[in-house]
């Protein structure tokens, strides 16, 4: 009988994913990566948001070191390939993901929760990529994902000193977007993913998939891409329906945070 390694939940809008290895710290094998993009694609296809957590004391501990350690460097290869593959089905996929972060977010780990699209940790999590001290190298987009937010330098720092990184550090490295108390990721997260669900369909996948390959291009380029899509949203249906629910004034206006309900959350990015 093939374990089971996720749990997954459909709340209105929202799929919930949960990391259900807990026994293993949701350490990461090849099964695992086989689920992850059966419900990713599960979830792309019923839901507008998806949620991503760890059942049990971590989000997850990382690769699957008993498994890795069998495996030859041409397996390896494959398999980091197979990782990648899987992972921007996350990042580039139909719908946005939010990450729900707590205890360990280490190596692997980390490397899934930056394929999302907002993290939102609370006070017990902590992050860190001991590849070095293993004497391997990140293998599931790190390099590239985890690079770009934090700066290759602090990467860099984190790999040859074995570095563990609290929230508040993880915050201010731009890993997190959001810090909460503990036991408060998963709500957090549910309540970022019911305000992205409001959003149109279209604006949120060109967000998604338009704004970090913008980054790769040069400015000129970039602001050629950001018109064309500026433009073609402008003319969706939808878009043409909230203008003129804003223009009639039928739609909130932006408050200043002040203003804002009991909104204490500390936010980075």
């Amino acid at each position: 009988m093939k374990e089971e390694h996720f749990t997954y939940e459909v709340r209105g809008p929202i799929a919930l994913i949960g990391f259900d290895r807990a026994e293993k710290r949701n350490a990461i094998s090849d099964g695992v990566i086989d689920q992850l993009e059966a419900v990713v694609r599960r979830a792309s296809a019923e839901s507008k948001v998806g949620v991503i957590y760890g059942h049990g004391r971590h989000f997850s501990a990382g690769l699957d070191l008993v498994e890795f350690a069998r495996k030859s460097p041409t397996e390896s290869l494959f398999g980091s390939q197979r990782w990648h593959a899987v992972f921007d089905q996350i990042q580039r996929g139909r719908i946005p993901f939010v990450a729900a972060l707590h205890g360990a977010v280490i190596g692997g780990g980390l490397e899934l929760a930056a394929s999302t699209h907002l993290r939102v940790a609370d006070e017990t999590a902590f992050f860190a990529l001991p590849e070095g001290q293993r004497g391997i190298f990140v293998g599931g987009g790190g390099s590239v994902r985890i690079a770009r937010m934090m700066t290759a330098a602090r990467m860099t720092d984190l790999m040859l000193t074995g570095r563990t990184l609290d929230v508040v550090e993880a915050e201010r490295f731009s890993l997190v977007n959001y810090v909460v108390p503990p036991g408060k990721a998963l709500d957090k997260a549910c309540e970022l993913a019911d305000k992205i669900a409001k959003n149109a369909p279209l604006s949120n996948y060109a967000i998604t998939n338009a704004l970090p390959r913008i980054q790769d291009l040069s400015q000129e380029n970039g602001l050629f891409v950001e018109s064309l899509l500026s433009s073609y949203t402008q003319g969706s249906p939808e878009a043409i329906e909230r203008l003129e629910m804003f223009v009639n004034k039928q739609s909130e206006r932006v408050a200043p945070p002040s203003i804002r309900s009991g909104n204490k959350e500390t936010v980075s990015r």
